[in-house]
């Protein structure tokens, strides 16, 4: 996008001297030909308030996808943050620690599960809590906003389930004698042993930096402005250990796929320092419901509540 600027002759009057006198010759300046005129484009950031009319647009927009199309974006979207999740996994494998800057690195690694969301396209469940906006503001039904995140997560699911499939045939979990599978195992296993309200305070947490990560994206103007935006709440979120549920879908069951390798249980009971106890980690009670039902839950009231519901009150 070429930036333009205002030429001198179009921010000043055209001023000349005669007989030692300043006077202006505007009244005798001819208008610029067309041709030669230059576009002005604005750089600054939009302000919250244009923030909120371009949410608003946004929803409805979303809301008129058809349901393959909206389906098909969302399976792309479930594979984003899977790929995200999976690198971040990657550069933290060899940390001691589960926290501090190694964690960091991690949530910067992730990043890139929402700059290609956003950038390239694609309907994430958590994301698009923000447009309850438009519900709220009256311009989509409730119909329209349930039927838009009912659909996201059913993709996101499949792509994220898809994803274990590829990252467990490619064997990258064998990468430096199985420790990468061992940090896999490890995390899902914390994950499934969480509390219910410690799952959906986590849940609440996370969608509140995803939603606020998007909103901030609708004060750029660039590729490189949403990229910025997004870089510092996502990093947040991953290096809090925060609970997100389309995260979870790629992790777990990852995670419940490589518990019955033995050399990656070996691994990570050399991490963990003595025999694990993996009995929470099971498909249907350990993910399901201990970890996904909370998480989702909390990832509702963190983007629709805290978020969209306190934006709209503020700005629409």
């Amino acid at each position: 996008r070429m930036i333009g600027y205002y030429p001198p002759y179009n921010l000043l009057k055209i001023i000349e001297t005669k007989g030692g006198a300043i006077v202006s010759n505007a009244q005798n300046s001819e208008p610029l030909p067309q041709e030669q005129a230059i576009p002005v484009i604005e750089i600054d950031a939009y302000a919250p308030a244009k923030m909120a009319d371009r949410v608003g647009m946004v929803g409805v927009a979303k809301s008129q996808l058809s349901t393959l199309t909206t389906f098909a974006l969302s399976i792309l979207a479930g594979v984003f943050i899977a790929l995200g999740m999976q690198l971040s996994m990657v550069v933290t494998h060899t940390a001691t620690s589960n926290y501090g800057l190694n964690q960091l690195v991690g949530g910067v690694a992730f990043t890139l599960s929402l700059v290609l969301i956003v950038i390239a396209g694609a309907e994430l469940f958590t994301g698009n809590c923000l447009i309850a906006m438009s519900f709220m503001a009256r311009k989509i039904t409730g119909k329209d906003l349930a039927r838009n995140l009912i659909i996201a997560f059913i993709g996101n699911f499949i792509g994220a389930l898809t994803l274990v499939l590829w990252i467990y045939n490619s064997n990258q979990w064998t990468i430096n004698n199985y420790l990468l599978g061992a940090k896999i195992v490890l995390a899902a296993n914390d994950k499934v042993s969480l509390p219910f309200g410690v799952a959906f305070t986590r849940g609440v947490l996370c969608n509140a930096l995803v939603c606020l990560g998007i909103w901030l994206c609708y004060s750029g103007r660039s590729n490189m402005d949403k990229i910025l935006s997004l870089l510092w709440p996502i990093s947040c979120l991953i290096a809090s250990g925060f609970e997100h549920c389309v995260v979870n879908m790629w992790l777990i069951p990852m995670g419940l796929i490589l518990k019955g390798n033995s050399a990656v249980l070996a691994a990570a009971e050399k991490v963990h320092g003595g025999q694990l106890d993996l009995s929470n980690l099971t498909f249907f009670k350990g993910f399901l419901i201990d970890n996904l039902v909370p998480v989702v839950f909390g990832n509702l009231f963190g983007g629709i509540v805290l978020v969209a519901g306190v934006y709209w009150f503020i700005y629409l």
